[in-house]
């Protein structure tokens, strides 16, 4: 356990927080608490790149943390009717796709792919759409809808890199 896999761990933790805080009716402190989320990703990954303390756990954790609490924040927000069905059941099959195959590949042995700067700008997108829905900002549905179809589009993207990276280790 380094000091970057704890900021994740407590990113992990930060998620029962969200949904509490939420549903009290504190949307603002709620989307604090998702900053917070937010703040320690990016120190999580800054720390473990700049003193090489990256590791294949941490590589997995990280991004089913973000992915769980975007998750999270999705449902929170459909169940309290300000996004729709549609938005929601795309972002769940885009992110519940990725924990799933991420979590699938890694067991056997498969390299997975570490965020990249279009993943990172993925998860800032959707904090922005979080704000505007929570502040209820009149474009956020049409900024939301961008924002979606962004992720799978990057998604598209982790999936070439993860082939192109398996078959590279294939053929050592």
């Amino acid at each position: 356990m380094n000091l970057p896999n704890l900021l994740t761990t407590i990113r992990f933790f930060l998620i029962p927080l969200f949904v509490i805080v939420y549903f009290s009716g504190q949307e603002f402190v709620a989307f604090g608490v998702l900053l917070l989320a937010g703040i320690t990703d990016i120190a999580d990954g800054y720390i473990a790149r700049k003193h090489n303390w990256v590791t294949d756990i941490g590589i997995l954790l990280d991004p089913l943390a973000d992915k769980l609490m975007m998750l999270t924040v999705i449902i929170s927000l459909l169940i309290s009717g300000k996004i729709s069905v549609l938005v929601a059941i795309l972002i769940f099959i885009r992110d519940f796709g990725m924990i799933v195959s991420s979590i699938f590949f890694h067991f056997r042995g498969k390299k997975t792919v570490p965020a990249n700067a279009l993943g990172k700008m993925t998860t800032i997108l959707f904090y922005l759409a979080i704000l505007f829905i929570i502040f209820k900002f009149p474009f956020y549905m049409k900024f939301l809808w961008f924002v979606v179809i962004f992720a799978f589009f990057t998604s598209m993207i982790y999936l070439f890199e993860f082939r192109k990276m398996n078959r590279k280790n294939q053929s050592r």
